[in-house]
């Protein structure tokens, strides 16, 4: 009986794979991270009337401006998650936001999915749209100078949920969204984000992480997408808002290691973690102690925060003209901060004592 070997994710050529593979692995290069800069208008709304500015393109597309001009972002951030309306806007000069990144070494990404909806009969649980046309949509932001994509669904925790229906309709459509970005020639970002809303301990929150996970790339597998050109955008594994314990860095850098040990394979070049509500430090910190873990990690394990790198340059700028700069040097220094989190450097205490880890592996 002779035996074939089976090529992985025939329908992309050699000089493909090379590409996504190429881009993925720049998007996390050592000690850099991606802003995600793709809030939807009613998102950058909320941001804005924190600071009581006016929601109008002109507010948002300044507040962009700030970041993406800030001097010396390439040294930290590799890549930037755009949302329709930004990515085709412009500097106050005239230089297109995506080319202006790119000129700059940095890579430009896109949000591809329009948010979540009910599924008929699971009552509380959503999936996501947006896969109709989907294969046009990539192709024409590859033309515009697009390299990279992102694909949001969201799972709930509660005593019944996320159900396993919910998690086989997500990755199911997660793995249409890759596939269909791979065919186009955009690195996917695969978010899977469970939320932090309710009262569920750390071990819970592991447990489903590790299922929802595992849901995943299964299905990704079955779809024959390239891992190698991927990366995944993951929630850390973190109790609810309303759990009454309070766990440490090094607790949470535990489950959220050991979640990914269980379920991530080795071929996915990088994960990015998103921020999930938490404030701009406890970000920062959780995100040094992942990287600090005594636990062997074979990815990098980076970050793409969007309120985490931007609300202090969102204050510090608050619409006044006179403190422009001012946003850009908040944002520089927290991109600062997550670029050496993200290789296990940020010290806040230096005279603190070795960390502790709690073996949450036995979960």
């Amino acid at each position: 009986m002779s035996h074939v070997a089976m090529e992985k994710s025939p329908g992309l050529s050699h000089d493909q794979k090379l590409h996504l593979s190429d881009i993925a692995q720049r998007l996390v290069a050592t000690g850099k991270g991606i802003l995600a800069s793709d809030e939807s208008n009613a998102t950058m709304g909320k941001r804005l009337r924190s600071i009581n500015v006016e929601n109008h393109e002109e507010n948002r597309r300044t507040f962009r401006q700030i970041l993406f001009t800030t001097n010396d972002i390439n040294q930290w951030i590799g890549g930037i998650l755009f949302f329709h309306e930004t990515f085709y806007q412009q500097t106050d000069d005239g230089n297109p936001f995506v080319q202006f990144v790119k000129d700059r070494g940095i890579l430009v990404g896109i949000k591809l999915d329009k948010g979540t909806v009910p599924i008929p009969g699971m009552e509380g649980e959503t999936t996501t749209q947006g896969l109709d046309g989907l294969g046009e949509r990539c192709a024409q932001y590859k033309r515009d100078g697009a390299d990279f994509a992102k694909w949001r669904c969201v799972f709930r925790i509660s005593d019944h949920h996320p159900s396993a229906m919910a998690i086989c309709e997500n990755a199911c459509v997660l793995g249409s969204f890759a596939a269909i970005c791979q065919e186009n020639g955009l690195v996917p970002i695969i978010e899977p984000e469970i939320l932090t809303d309710g009262k569920h301990d750390l071990a819970r929150c592991q447990y489903v992480t590790e299922t929802v996970l595992a849901g995943v790339y299964k299905v990704l597998n079955d779809r024959h997408v390239y891992l190698e050109g991927t990366l995944l955008k993951p929630n850390m594994v973190t109790a609810g808002v309303c759990h009454n314990h309070l766990y440490s860095p090094e607790d949470i850098a535990m489950a959220t290691c050991t979640a990914l040990r269980r379920t991530v394979p080795i071929a996915v070049p990088g994960i990015v973690f998103l921020s999930g509500g938490q404030s701009e430090d406890e970000a920062s910190v959780n995100l040094n102690a992942i990287n600090s873990c005594p636990c062997p990690k074979v990815w990098k394990l980076s970050f793409s925060f969007g309120r985490a790198l931007q609300t202090s340059a969102l204050f510090a700028w608050s619409g006044r003209q006179e403190s422009y700069y001012d946003g850009q040097d908040a944002f520089a220094r927290r991109a600062q901060i997550n670029s050496l989190a993200c290789q296990g450097l940020y010290n806040t205490n230096p005279e603190s004592g070795p960390a502790h880890y709690h073996h949450y592996y036995m979960y």
